[in-house]
């Protein structure tokens, strides 16, 4: 069936942020989608939104994040994937990868089976399809993932949900790594690949580059430290200008330094994810992560042991950090959560505000405060005044 045509609504007095650059009094037209974007649009007969100046860009991107709102992905219930949908549109977040984690293959199904299910039925941020963080990982470098459930990689295990699997990350030094990524990337080669969870060296990594992998999952986090003698997956990574990345920019995960050296190396090749888990927009406490428990306390998620446990990241706190501690710009900082993930998931209608794509706004304020949130161009959230 035809997607329902909401009537054409004009969005007023916008600072658009596009193509590298900041645009004033800007006039957005658009019903599911982007009708026209100018400063002079003839607004007669339609629904007239007053953005008073505040800053309009296209709908945040989130290709890694496990919940939000108190519940997970692996929770495997429609319930569940509703409220981090709706729970994300309170942060710019207008569509997102529902993120499963290494646990049994029965719960990684029953999660991804569920995607299936509920992906148009949600009512909030629009489900894109799955990340799968894991199984195929390296238990050196499990960080909170639970090492007992670890696979070798088996094309034959994920065969069945690759309608619906978008990113893959593994660690490719693992026995049977190279012949599962040849395979997905000749088989599926929108499906993007992903180095992470990794003890690979320098030249594993640069091999595995070779073979099909193009990006790096939160850059410095479970995998090798940055040697000069060597170099590792970072160094690798920084090395291959074929390959992105994405940070965790939660200023807990990396020191601002380490985010400002990132930028510098990768440039638009980097995407900012959140990583968030259940514990995400809720209160400090203990929560649940993969059958593990969760303390969450000053911005911060850990095991028992003090390892870190994803995040409560939101993605405009994440926008903000890297335009306030690092030299990107606004715009350059936004490209990051916009256009570069969806290119890099092969999104044509989104990551952008022109005409044919996908009225997927945010509107924000001077703080990254969100504002108002706009999915397929019915407003999902608007701040309480």
């Amino acid at each position: 069936m035809p997607r329902r045509r909401w009537p054409i609504k004009a969005l007023i007095n916008a600072r658009l942020i596009a193509d590298g650059k900041i645009y004033e009094n800007v006039t957005i037209l658009f019903d599911n989608t982007i009708r026209a974007v100018n400063r002079d649009v003839n607004t007669a007969g339609c629904e007239v939104i007053d953005a008073k100046g505040a800053y309009v860009s296209a709908g945040f991107i989130d290709i890694h994040i496990h919940g939000s709102g108190g519940t997970d992905v692996m929770d495997a219930t429609p319930e569940a994937l509703e409220t981090i949908s709706k729970t994300l549109v309170q942060t710019g977040t207008t569509s997102f990868l529902a993120t499963t984690m290494t646990m049994s293959q029965e719960h990684i199904d029953a999660a991804i089976d569920n995607v299936r299910a509920s992906q148009k039925c949600v009512n909030g941020a629009q489900i894109l399809g799955v990340h799968m963080e894991g199984p195929f990982i390296n238990p050196i470098r499990q960080g909170a993932q639970d090492a007992k459930f670890v696979q070798t990689p088996r094309f034959s295990s994920i065969e069945k949900h690759m309608d619906l699997v978008k990113v893959i990350t593994l660690a490719p030094e693992m026995e049977g790594a190279e012949a599962f990524i040849r395979k997905v990337r000749q088989q599926y080669p929108k499906v993007l690949l992903s180095i992470g969870h990794s003890d690979a060296t320098y030249d594993e990594a640069k091999e595995s580059f070779w073979c099909g992998v193009r990006h790096a999952t939160h850059l410095f986090n479970a995998m090798p430290p940055l040697k000069h003698r060597a170099p590792g997956i970072v160094g690798a990574v920084f090395d291959d200008e074929r390959v992105s990345c994405d940070v965790i920019a939660d200023l807990v995960h990396l020191h601002p330094a380490t985010l400002r050296m990132v930028w510098r190396e990768k440039g638009n090749n980097l995407m900012l994810i959140t990583d968030a888990m259940r514990a995400g927009c809720m209160k400090n406490g203990s929560y649940d992560l993969g059958g593990q428990q969760v303390e969450v306390a000053d911005g911060e998620a850990r095991l028992a042991d003090g390892t870190l446990a994803g995040s409560v990241l939101k993605m405009n706190e994440a926008v903000r950090n890297m335009a306030v501690h690092t030299s990107m710009t606004l715009p350059q900082a936004i490209r990051s959560v916009t256009e570069l993930p969806a290119q890099k998931l092969h999104l044509e209608k989104k990551g952008k505000l022109e005409a044919g794509f996908d009225a997927d706004m945010v509107i924000f304020d001077e703080g990254l405060g969100i504002i108002a949130t706009f999915v397929a161009g019915e407003m999902k959230y608007q701040r309480s005044l």
